[in-house]
């Protein structure tokens, strides 16, 4: 079972990294999900991806106050913002559009309501 939390958290990790590239792929949550995950099956794992010099401060961030910096609301509205008008300008469904775009809005709002990190 050690193996598979182990497995799930570097899958998870790794769509994190990737979601720092790729439009519409979340980061945050999948290296929220990769810490948790290998906190089960490698507490050694999930020190490293807290220490990590890129990931570990927001995860830190979160995992003290439940608060994302300034600079990490804006790129991920701005990434949101680009996301809406890439589907706007490529899918044809009009009910899918206004779909992802209410959820992009629902996302965006959650984080922008979001505390901001005390130091």
């Amino acid at each position: 079972m050690r193996y598979l939390w182990i497995g799930l958290a570097g899958l998870c990790f790794a769509l994190g990294v990737a979601g720092v590239f790729l439009p519409l792929l979340p980061t945050t949550p999948f290296m929220l999900a990769a810490v948790a995950l290998a906190t089960k099956g490698s507490p050694r794992f999930a020190s490293w991806i807290r220490q990590h010099r890129l990931a570990g401060p927001p995860l830190q961030r979160w995992e003290r106050e439940r608060a994302i910096s300034t600079c990490a609301k804006g790129l991920a509205v701005m990434t949101l913002l680009f996301s809406a008008v890439v589907i706007w300008l490529t899918i044809p469904s009009l009910a899918v559009r206004v779909g992802v775009t209410a959820l992009l809005i629902g996302i965006g709002s959650w984080l922008v309501t979001r505390a901001t990190p005390s130091r």
